[in-house]
């Protein structure tokens, strides 16, 4: 028996009331990235009451994480937690009512469709490119709406997406950018920044989950110089986009030249190996192979591996890696090879 007590002011809200209330007990909201604005988003919609919370990431806590990541705290930070499962860990102190799932794998063209579909809506909370267009082809594909957002320095925007009634991402963006552009690891960005951006994103998620009118707005805001933008994009669908016109969903096509195993995580000095046989590792095996080579620790989710002087590697149980301490891409295939296998 749920207890509406604990959410009697949002129920005084009369746009939400006792019937929005139990829209979202039912609903089921998929976050990819729980970082920045991931954490913020999260927490809000456990606090509300949203009845099941999936959170998909690939990354671990780490101690520059903690200026603006809400959820982690130092002890994360120590005990090299991925971020999906402290995020968890929190999240079921705050509101045990509401199930959360944490998925501690790298979202791509493999386990997109498998991770997203069948939920009510789906909220950026990614740093990438890549991952949006491919949020946007699921988006479109199953008629999810999702929810966009991005904060790097001290601006950020955010906007909804609901396929056949909005332009898709694509006709806001038909082409991934060739330049990497600013990111927070090389321009850094301001707490208050993703706090705001989060919450419009959450915001704007319960706004859909409860039937309610969400912007028609790409919004835009810099909290610097406390400047803000609205642009209309109601008419902004591309009449010849490939995705939400045409069907064509280039992020999910497996032939095509967005299917990617090596990635430089940009700011990072780091590359992702993302193996595309599916494996799941037996940590321990793979510790005692790795110890006569370097330093290992790790946990239950994963084992940090340091075989050279400046070089780390954090492998997860699911095969993937990330090198620490190079962006190049062949010496981290060097690596690899070395240490992991071929």
């Amino acid at each position: 028996m749920i207890n509406l007590e604990r959410y009697s002011r949002q129920i005084l809200f009369k746009e939400i009331g006792e019937a929005g209330q139990f829209k979202l007990l039912k609903s089921r909201v998929a976050i990819v990235g729980v970082g920045a604005l991931g954490t913020v988003i999260a927490n809000h919609l456990v606090r509300s009451g949203v009845g099941f919370i999936r959170l998909i990431d690939r990354d671990l806590v780490e101690l520059s994480n903690l200026q603006r990541q809400t959820l982690f705290d130092e002890e994360d930070a120590k005990l090299n937690l991925p971020k999906a499962a402290a995020a968890k860990n929190r999240l079921n102190k705050i509101n045990s009512t509401v199930t959360v799932e944490a998925v501690i794998t790298d979202i791509n063209l493999d386990n997109a469709e498998e991770l997203l579909g069948g939920f009510d809506v789906i909220v950026d909370g990614t740093d990438n490119f890549n991952t949006r267009f491919l949020i946007n082809d699921v988006s479109v594909k199953y008629g999810i709406p999702w929810v966009h957002g991005g904060a790097v320095s001290s601006r950020g925007m955010f906007t909804v997406i609901k396929p056949g009634e909005t332009p898709c991402y694509r006709c806001l963006f038909p082409h991934v950018p060739t330049a990497t552009g600013e990111t927070c690891d090389t321009v850094g960005v301001l707490s208050p920044l993703t706090d705001i951006i989060g919450s419009f994103q959450a915001m704007e998620t319960m706004k859909l989950l409860v039937g309610a009118k969400t912007t028609p707005n790409l919004e835009q805001i810099d909290i610097w110089d406390l400047s803000s933008m609205q642009m209309d994009i109601s008419n902004g669908r591309n009449p010849v986009c490939q995705c939400c016109v045409k069907g064509q969903f280039d992020f999910l096509d497996r032939t095509s030249e967005h299917q990617v195993a090596y990635t430089t995580l940009c700011g990072r000095d780091t590359v992702q190996i993302n193996p595309r046989d599916k494996r799941e590792l037996e940590l321990k095996k793979v510790a005692d192979h790795l110890r006569g080579s370097g330093k290992v620790s790790g946990n239950d989710f994963l084992l940090r591996f340091s075989p050279e002087k400046d070089i780390s590697i954090v492998i997860f149980k699911d095969g993937r890696v990330l090198i620490h301490g190079t962006n190049d891409i062949v010496r981290a295939k060097l690596l690899y090879a070395k240490y992991i296998g071929s």
